[in-house]
């Protein structure tokens, strides 16, 4: 739907998360024309931002460049990898100003460290999130789009029919071995084969290593590459910086690990004390816990073959259970809302004792939930229930594993299969 109160839409993301592929398929839908700059591979545009950003200067020489006409209502101009022409990211300020009747997206990767060199047009500008597929578009790739209509919510009490279930697993199986980047999926539907998917997913990974040279000014080479290659192997492990180099002094790693998150590559689990709203108003920053950027590239960093996720039992076991904690907080995130407002937090008490920990806190509707994945029965579930003695306004706790729906087995704790919607209703 194209709204006619707007702004520039600027579309960040991680690197190769679809954002190009997105807003092509949106642009032949909705307009007569699309005029694409890509400014990352046509250097040569960047002159025209160099000099007066005026909508009426700067649209002219566009026009030139791309050979076309650009007329609102009928043109979309876009954008794409922003990054690399800063001024163009100052440019969108005066589109706007200028000419809110035309319809311009932009989109980039890198985008957090653009913006510190510029004055970015606050206000100006209206932002949303690309993260990988989601499982639901996942099935929806394959086809399985009555199959997705039927996963459970987070209200859901009832079992769904056993075949249901297992062929839901089955699917999720796939999704922890090929994970959430377009191509990586593609591939995959295209060859039916996890050999060339594989190929793909070495060749990301070492797409989002040769960015780290572009930030050789803004951390230690070396420490960044070590944390990138720790980071999958950390999913779900509460951390601190020196664990992640010892070698290394922890303002390095702090440098490193802070490129990786403003290049989305990694995202911070923050542990909070839960006690109310928000949940970042209680913090501690001296742990804290890490989501990758995809499952199916965690998968393959750590060395997992697909054989040993295919004949796991049960899904949970897979890499210690930290894929399946791993692929709860990508969800959540790819839900635009994390556990709160596009963060991710979790619980953790330390008491001589009685140490504790949820694996996820998140709000919904204002009310304050705690979250685990865990298999085997409530009885074990000794975080949670702690979680939920010290928390009285939380009035339900949710617990994700590969079993089917569960009804009534505690009141105050609701068992659903880890591949249920995380919404209500």
């Amino acid at each position: 739907m194209v709204r006619k109160n707007r702004k520039p839409l600027l579309v960040r993301g991680a690197r190769q998360v679809g954002k190009t592929f997105s807003i092509k398929e949106f642009g032949g839908k909705h307009f007569k024309n699309i005029v694409l700059l890509d400014l990352e591979r046509q250097r040569r545009v960047h002159a025209i931002f160099a000099g007066d950003l005026g909508a009426n200067i700067i649209l002219p020489q566009i026009e030139a460049q791309a050979a076309q006409r650009i007329l609102p209502g009928e043109t979309l101009l876009f954008l794409d990898e922003i990054q690399a022409c800063p001024r163009a990211l100052m440019a969108l300020r005066y589109l706007h100003e200028q000419k809110p009747e035309l319809h311009v997206i932009a989109a980039g990767s890198l985008l957090e460290f653009a913006m510190t060199d510029i004055s970015f047009p606050v206000g100006q500008v209206e932002s949303v999130w690309l993260h990988p597929m989601a499982f639901s578009e996942f099935l929806v790739a394959r086809g399985e789009d009555i199959l997705d209509q039927q996963r459970p919510d987070l209200n859901a009490t009832r079992p769904l029919p056993e075949a249901t279930h297992q062929k839901l697993l089955d699917q999720l199986r796939y999704y922890f071995i090929v994970g959430g980047m377009p191509e990586a999926v593609k591939t995959w539907m295209d060859s039916n084969s996890l050999l060339e998917t594989a190929r793909v997913h070495q060749t990301l990974s070492e797409t989002y290593q040769e960015d780290f040279a572009k930030h050789a000014g803004r951390a230690d080479k070396d420490c960044l590459t070590r944390v990138f290659e720790q980071m999958p192997t950390r999913v779900g492990e509460q951390l601190k910086y020196s664990r992640l180099y010892p070698e290394k002094r922890v303002e390095t790693i702090k440098s490193a690990l802070h490129v990786l998150e403003r290049a989305l590559v990694v995202r911070r689990v923050t542990s909070t004390a839960a006690q109310g709203l928000p949940l970042g108003a209680g913090i501690s920053e001296k742990v804290f816990k890490c989501v990758f950027v995809d499952i199916g590239l965690m998968r393959h960093i750590n060395g997992m073959t697909a054989d040993s996720i295919l004949n796991e039992k049960d899904l949970l076991n897979t890499f210690r259970g930290r894929m399946a904690e791993q692929f709860l907080g990508q969800e959540l995130l790819a839900e635009r809302r994390g556990s709160e407002n596009g963060k991710l937090y979790y619980w953790a008490r330390a008491k001589r004792g009685s140490n504790a920990e949820v694996d996820y806190v998140m709000v919904r509707d204002g009310k304050v939930f705690p979250v685990e994945v865990k298999s085997g029965p409530a009885g074990k579930l000794h975080s949670l229930r702690l979680f939920l003695d010290e928390h009285p306004a939380s009035s339900m706790g949710f617990v994700f594993n590969t079993s089917n729906v569960q009804d009534r087995v505690d009141p105050k704790i609701r068992f659903l299969p880890l591949y249920a919607r995380l919404v209500d209703g």
